[in-house]
């Protein structure tokens, strides 16, 4: 990580700069949130597994908003917000933390 210097000499680490991210999830039954691309109601269905992507969106660095959408839509929106990070199957994920490391280590295979 890159660091500054303080007036006392002593390095100090630079402050990340927070971007959007995408992370794909189970719909959960009560969700009451609509598509940010087609505008239709992410849906509970008891007897389908559907799936659908969250986006934390930052703006200049600073959080701004939640967008929530179907697993499809968000493909077929070309991945407005990045690659979806993580595990595609909640029941194997890990820690937040290592999911981070995990996509990091992805993208410098890239």
């Amino acid at each position: 990580m890159a660091t500054t210097k303080r007036a006392s000499g002593t390095p100090t680490p630079k402050t990340p700069k927070w971007t959007s991210r995408a992370v794909i999830r189970d719909v959960e039954a009560g969700s009451t949130v609509d598509c940010a691309s087609c505008g239709e109601r992410v849906k509970f269905q008891a007897k389908m597994r559907n799936r659908q992507v969250i986006c934390n969106v930052y703006v200049n660095g600073h959080w701004d908003r939640v967008e929530h959408f179907h697993a499809d839509c968000y493909a077929a929106a070309g991945n407005p917000h990045g690659e979806i990070v993580g595990p595609l199957d909640q029941r194997r994920s890990p820690s937040p933390a290592a999911a981070l490391r995990q996509a990091q280590q992805h993208a410098q295979a890239s």
